[in-house]
C-alpha cells in the first residue's frame, strides 16, 4: 500500500495532479446539490480544497504556484472573450442606465469595505478577500492575490476572507431580492413587459405611395437622409422579387422592409403607407409566404470572411439574394451593407433556391469547422494578455509601479481580442461549450489550489471572534448596497422588478442568484440585464481589487 500513500501525500507531479483532480471532482460532484433552488456550483472545489487543506492534504509549493496561476489566466482569458463582443455595445441607451446602477453597487460596496478595515482594525488585505467573497467574484480575489505577490507581501490572507464572506455572498444577493419583492413589489408589477430593445431587426410591410421616390432607386433612396433600412422582398404585379440596389421603385410597390422598429414611423413618412400586417411573429413560415423564393439560415464559416464588411461580398448583386437578419450569439442584428463579419454568424438568407446554394458555398456553412477549437488564438491572447498585465505603469504618489498583472492583463486583451479580434481578421469565434470548457478547466484549477492553500488556517479564523466579525461584514457588503441601489432603481427611477433583480446579480458576478430570479420571475429581462452589467462590473471588481491594494496600503 505503500504506492497508494506517495501517490495522495508524497510531493511530486504525479501527485500534484491526483490532488488537484481529487479536489475537482469532489468540488464539483457537490456542485450539482441544490438547497431550496441554491447551489453553490463549482465553487465547491473551494471548500473542498479547504477540507483536504484543514486535513492535511497538500502539494508541492511549486506546483500549486504554477497549478493555481495558470488556472486564473485561462479562466480570465476565456471570461474576457465571452464577454468582449458584449462589453462596448452595453453602453448603449438603457444599458447605460443599468451599468450607472450596476457601478454604484460596486463603488458602494468599495467604499464601505475600506471604511470597515479603518473602524475595525482588519487589515486591507483580509478586508478586499472578504469584498471579493462578498462579491462572489473569485477573479478578483486572483488579482489581489498577484498584487500582493508583486509588493512582497503575503498573499494568502485575502483567501481566507474570501472563504469565510462566500456563502452568504451567494445568499445575501437572493434576499435583498427578496426583501425589495416584499417591500416594494406589488403583484402587478411582477406581470411580464416585454423589454424594448431599439437595435433589434423589426419587419414591416410599406406600400410605395410617396411621389417623392417615384422612379427612384434604392440605392438613392438609401442615400437621403432616412434611417438604415434592408428591403427583403418586393411585390409587383403578382410577381415577389429580391430587389438589388438599382432596383427602380414605382407606385403601388409591396415592400417587406427590414429595420429598426424605433424607425416605422420615418419609413412610413418614406414610402408613403405602412400594412397592419404583424410581420414579427415567431412562428410564421417565410418559405410559405411565396412560391417563388425560399428563406435559409447560412452560417458564416469561411475564416477569409472573418472581419469583412457584408456589402463588399455584394452578394445581392451577384446572386439577385438578399440578407435579412443576422444572428450573432443569440442577438439579432440588422443587415446593413456597414456590418462586419464575424465567423460563426448566422446568416438569414432569401431567395431562389439556386441562389442561395451559391451563396452557401461563399459563406461556407460548414458547421462541423467551427466546432473545432482555435487553439492558436487562445494561446497568442495568453501571451500578450500576460505581456500586458508585466508592463509597469508609474503613477504619481506610489513607490511601486503598478501592474496588471495575471488577472487584469488576460481579461483585458480578452475583452479587446472578443471585440475588435474580427476586425483585424483575427479568428477569435469558439463556441459556447468549448468557451464554457476551458472557463471551467481554469476556475476549477485556481479554486482547487485556493482552497488548498487557506485550508490549514481556515477553521482556526473562523472558530473564533474574528471570523465572526469577518462573516458579518461580509454579509453587510453584500446585502446593504444591492438593497439599497435596488430600491433606488426600482422606486425612484422605475425600472421593471425583472430588470433590477438581474442588474443585481450580474454587478455582484452571481449567476447562482440569477438561477434563482429565473426560477421566480416571468420572461427574460432578468437575464438581459445581467448580460448588460456583468462585463464592465466584472472587469472594474478585478481592477478595483488591485488599485484598493496598491493606493492603501
Amino acid at each position: 500500500m505503500e504506492w497508494l500513500f506517495e501517490l495522495f501525500f508524497e510531493h511530486s507531479a504525479l501527485q500534484a495532479v491526483v490532488v488537484l483532480s481529487l479536489v475537482s471532482a469532489i468540488g464539483l460532484g457537490l456542485g450539482r446539490i441544490h438547497i431550496g433552488g441554491i447551489s453553490l456550483g463549482v465553487t465547491f472545489v473551494f471548500f473542498a480544497g479547504i477540507l483536504a487543506g484543514h486535513f492535511g492534504l497538500s502539494i508541492d509549493p511549486q506546483m500549486l504556484n504554477y497549478a493555481e496561476s495558470f488556472g486564473l489566466v485561462i479562466f480570465v482569458y476565456s471570461l474576457g472573450l465571452q464577454v468582449g463582443p458584449g462589453f462596448f455595445s452595453s453602453f448603449r441607451k438603457g444599458g447605460v442606465t443599468l451599468n450607472m446602477l450596476a457601478l454604484g453597487v460596486v463603488l458602494l460596496g468599495t467604499l464601505m469595505a475600506v471604511a470597515c478595515s479603518y473602524t475595525t482594525g482588519v487589515s486591507l488585505p483580509d478586508m478586499v478577500g472578504i469584498l471579493c467573497g462578498a462579491t462572489t467574484n473569485t477573479p478578483a480575489l486572483g488579482a489581489a492575490q498577484q498584487t500582493l505577490k508583486q509588493m512582497g507581501l503575503e498573499s494568502n490572507s485575502p483567501a481566507l476572507g474570501c472563504a469565510v464572506a462566500y456563502p452568504l455572498g451567494v445568499v445575501g444577493v437572493i434576499l435583498a431580492v427578496l426583501f425589495i419583492r416584499k417591500l416594494l413589489v406589488r403583484k402587478e408589477d411582477m406581470q411580464l413587459k416585454e423589454k424594448d430593445d431599439a437595435n433589434k431587426p423589426y419587419i414591416a410591410a410599406f406600400q410605395v405611395h410617396n411621389p417623392a421616390i417615384f422612379n427612384k432607386s434604392i440605392k438613392d433612396i438609401g442615400h437621403m437622409s432616412y434611417p438604415k433600412f434592408v428591403i427583403s422582398r418586393l411585390w409587383r404585379d403578382g410577381h415577389v422579387s429580391i430587389p438589388t440596389s438599382e432596383k427602380i421603385l414605382k407606385e403601388g410597390d409591396r415592400l417587406l422592409v427590414v429595420a429598426s422598429e424605433k424607425d416605422a414611423l420615418p419609413l412610413t413618412v418614406l414610402f408613403g403607407e405602412q400594412e397592419n400586417t404583424d410581420w414579427n411573429k415567431d412562428d410564421i413560415d417565410w418559405n410559405a409566404i411565396d412560391s417563388e423564393l425560399i428563406s435559409q439560415g447560412i452560417v458564416v464559416t469561411r475564416p477569409e470572411l472573418n472581419g469583412k464588411k457584408l456589402g463588399s461580398l455584394r452578394l445581392r448583386n451577384n446572386y439577385g439574394i438578399n440578407i435579412s437578419r443576422v444572428y450573432r450569439s443569440g442577438v439579432q442584428l440588422l443587415a446593413t451593407p456597414g456590418l462586419i463579419l464575424q465567423l460563426g454568424d448566422r446568416l438569414t438568407v432569401v431567395g431562389e433556391a439556386a441562389a442561395i446554394r451559391n451563396v452557401e458555398k461563399v459563406l461556407g456553412n460548414a458547421i462541423k469547422s467551427l466546432k473545432e477549437p482555435n487553439l492558436v488564438v487562445v494561446f497568442i491572447g495568453i501571451i500578450l494578455g500576460l505581456a500586458l498585465g508585466s508592463i509597469p505603469f508609474s503613477i504619481p504618489g506610489i513607490s511601486t509601479p503598478v501592474k496588471l498583472g495575471l488577472a487584469g492583463g488576460p481579461i483585458i486583451v480578452g475583452i479587446l481580442l472578443g471585440t475588435f479580434g474580427p476586425r483585424i481578421h483575427m479568428i477569435t469565434y469558439t463556441t459556447r461549450s468549448a468557451n464554457l470548457m476551458l472557463r471551467a478547466l481554469g476556475l476549477s484549477m485556481y479554486l482547487a489550489c485556493l482552497g488548498l492553500d487557506a485550508g490549514a488556517h481556515f477553521f482556526e479564523t473562523v472558530f473564533r471572534l474574528e471570523g465572526l466579525l469577518w462573516i458579518l461584514m461580509g454579509f453587510g457588503l453584500t446585502v446593504i448596497p444591492t438593497t439599497i441601489v435596488g430600491i433606488i432603481a426600482f422606486k425612484i427611477m422605475k425600472i421593471d422588478f425583472g430588470s433590477v433583480s438581474g442588474m443585481l446579480c450580474g454587478s455582484m458576478a452571481n449567476p447562482m442568484a440569477l438561477n434563482y430570479v429565473n426560477d421566480t420571475l416571468p420572461g427574460d429581462n432578468s437575464s438581459v440585464a445581467y448580460a448588460t452589467v456583468y462585463p464592465l462590473s466584472m472587469f472594474l471588481r478585478v481592477i478595483i481589487a488591485q488599485v484598493l491594494l496598491m493606493f492603501l496600503l
